[in-house]
């Protein structure tokens, strides 16, 4: 069934940005329009009717016109000087060009913040004001891109596909992103140790080991981070013992979901990981870093500054360090032993409880170390005859 998506309404009602009349309604979001001609084409982002394909890069266009300013980024008619990169019209280039200048004349007096164009201002206001012009289902945005993207949460449509794996997505730019993958461009570098990144926001990130910056602090024991999100995982992993997501088929329970993931492709035997040199496909993303390195010498090498010892890793490298240093900041509460990390002290604390929180599903024998029952169950199903290839893996579970 096709939605009704054309309405002529005697309501003029005034649109909250000037003062047009707008009589023509679109009976799907609500969307006031001034002529009947730009209904019928803002109609076809519901219905996806009578859409332009472009020829060369698969995009779709709602009018001609739109398609015809797109072309332009394909001959290079509008083409930045300073860095090739092309544009549909002299205007978007001129909007371009200001960002290798750095040149912001737009101020917000609010706040002060500035702005390359008056459109980028106006959007920024509506986060002072609060006003949300459009809407959809309970929820409503400041910018019309915003919602357009937002109305793809429900009808679940990716238009933008990838040509090499099929993979699609709802937004144009995702798709720019995920196509390095394919291509391997990194066009961010660190100006320090010229590491190079596929996102601007990785690379700021990054930037963080140089600068020793960890702006986010846990509320609980005050230890500080570099990202947001590592506070969070902090929280969950360390100052709390639940483990809400169980394996359907072993039973084991995670404290997150990411870990549950991880651990079913053991039973699965998953391989999402694929290598762009060569026809491997990898469990593990550490193991294809590995892989990478190993293999097709691509990535960087962490070295150890004493003994040379490389790493795929930093963390590993600043584990190893430690080691060097001889220091010992991590003292058990029963006895008098120190220890370089935090997980050698948590391991070595078994050794003063009787708690054993692994089990073998098959025997139902418990364990205090997730090592020991590994092995032991290696062991055991070998010993009670059992062949299916789920149980040769991590087929334990745990208690808390």
């Amino acid at each position: 069934m096709k939605n009704k998506t054309e309405a002529h309404s005697n309501d003029v009602t005034l649109h909250p940005r000037d003062d047009k009349p707008r009589p023509y309604v679109c009976t799907v979001c609500n969307k006031r329009l001034t002529k009947k001609s730009n209904l019928n084409v803002h109609r076809r982002r519901h219905t996806e009717e009578n859409w332009y394909s472009c020829t060369q890069c698969e995009k779709r266009f709602r009018c001609q016109s739109s398609l015809s300013s797109h072309m332009n980024i394909h001959s290079s008619k509008y083409q930045c000087s300073e860095c090739g990169k092309c544009f549909q019209s002299n205007h978007a280039l001129m909007i371009h060009k200001l960002s290798h200048s750095g040149e912001r004349p737009f101020e917000y007096s609010v706040c002060s913040i500035l702005f390359r164009t008056s459109t980028e201002l106006a959007v920024h206001s509506r986060i002072h004001s609060g006003q949300k012009l459009y809407k959809w289902c309970d929820k409503a945005f400041s910018h019309s891109v915003h919602l357009t993207i937002h109305v793809r949460v429900h009808t679940g449509k990716k238009p933008y596909k990838c040509h090499v794996c099929d993979k699609a997505f709802s937004r144009s730019g995702t798709l720019n992103v995920h196509m390095r993958v394919h291509t391997g461009e990194k066009p961010y570098k660190c100006e320090v140790c010229n590491q190079a990144f596929t996102l601007p926001g990785t690379l700021t990130l990054h930037k963080r080991v140089h600068t020793g910056e960890k702006p986010y602090k846990c509320s609980l024991c005050n230890k500080s981070f570099s990202h947001s999100s590592h506070v969070q995982r902090h929280k969950l992993r360390l100052h709390s013992n639940r483990r809400p997501y169980h394996c359907p088929y072993c039973g084991m329970q995670f404290k997150t979901n990411v870990d549950l993931r991880r651990h079913v492709r053991v039973h699965t035997d998953a391989k999402p990981h694929s290598c762009r040199h060569c026809s491997d496909r990898i469990r593990w993303l550490e193991q294809l870093n590995r892989h990478l390195l190993k293999s097709h010498n691509e990535g960087t090498w962490f070295t150890c500054d004493v003994c040379e010892k490389k790493f795929i890793t930093r963390h590993d490298l600043k584990l190893h360090s430690v080691r060097h240093e001889d220091v010992k900041p991590y003292v058990c509460s029963e006895c008098p032993k120190c220890f370089c990390t935090a997980a050698q002290l948590k391991q070595h604390y078994l050794v003063h409880t009787d708690y054993k929180q692994f089990c073998c599903c098959l025997c139902s024998k418990h364990f205090k170390r997730k090592g020991s029952v590994v092995f032991h169950f290696k062991r055991c199903f070998k010993k009670l005859g059992f062949n299916h290839p789920f149980l040769q893996f991590e087929s334990f579970t745990n208690k808390n």
